[in-house]
């Protein structure tokens, strides 16, 4: 009797969240649905669900329209550069904050913190500026840089914090006792127990990267250099208007990085959070 009670329990859950996951689903399943039609079945009243005659012809005039190849390998390795030098940077400042006693760790912590409430549209300007100086607009430079030492890697540097906080004193005592001085101690002993935390920073460092707008379009003006989420706004006809399955081709394509290290990760990410826990 309780195994079938259970059993029930766990069918109305499961049914539960199938309409729950519906409106985080179908605008998915729309915008992919969407790139296999002509545009006047995209329109269509009542709406069709499935594309009655699917036709790629829209996947083939992305590549036409703009250097949508070249664009895609912008946003992969910038993506991948920011992501490894802010697991870099936020292990090791994390690991300081955590483990290095020195005057006024505390408030020079809470400064750091600080930046997380600095919107980067207020930054956007003197960062401009700055850059302009140094020769770097139309460049990668400023979507590397930026994200290394802005607010990701602020938010990066806490969750690392918090999981070195949470690591055993006594690890890093044995270490010591063996010779080992601060840094070989962080590399050999802090640093590999830290996989769950770095797994959480790489995949929101990466996603955050990946759809990173309001930088590409102020520091980019060549086309070859654009990212995807820049890219996407160029698809439109001779009067400006949207090029609808064109644009959802390509942002199809766009979100499949996404999908593929959401569906991978998505274990790593929860454990990650999880362990870094609130003392300190």
């Amino acid at each position: 009797m309780n195994r079938d009670l259970s059993r029930r329990t766990k069918l109305v859950l499961y049914g539960v969240l199938l309409v729950l996951s519906i409106p985080f689903v179908f605008p998915t399943w729309w915008m992919v649905t969407s790139s296999l039609k002509p545009v006047a079945d995209i329109f269509a009243f009542p709406p069709q669900l499935l594309p009655t005659n699917p036709r790629f012809d829209a996947y083939q005039r992305v590549f036409e329209l703009q250097p949508f190849g070249q664009q895609y390998l912008n946003s992969l390795y910038i993506a991948l550069v920011v992501t490894v030098g802010t697991m870099a940077v936020s292990a090791l400042a994390g690991y300081a904050f955590a483990r290095i006693r020195f005057r006024g760790q505390n408030v020079l912590f809470l400064v750091v913190l600080a930046g997380l409430l600095i919107p980067s549209e207020v930054t956007i300007v003197p960062l401009f500026q700055m850059f302009f100086k140094l020769g770097l607009v139309n460049t990668h430079w400023p979507l590397i840089l930026v994200p290394i030492f802005g607010a990701p890697s602020v938010l990066a540097t806490f969750i690392m914090r918090q999981f070195f906080i949470s690591l055993p004193g006594e690890l890093e005592e044995a270490a010591r006792v063996d010779g080992l001085g601060r840094f070989a101690t962080f590399w050999r002993i802090a640093l590999p127990l830290s996989r769950p935390a770095l797994g959480a920073v790489a995949i929101f460092t990466f996603l955050h990267s990946w759809n990173l707008y309001l930088e590409p379009i102020v520091f980019l003006s060549s086309p070859e250099k654009f990212t995807l989420p820049q890219a996407l706004t160029q698809f439109v006809d001779a009067y400006g208007g949207p090029m609808w399955d064109v644009q959802m081709a390509a942002a199809s394509m766009t979100a499949l990085p996404v999908l593929v290290v959401f569906v991978i990760a998505q274990k790593q990410f929860v454990e990650g959070l999880a362990h870094t826990g609130l003392k300190g």
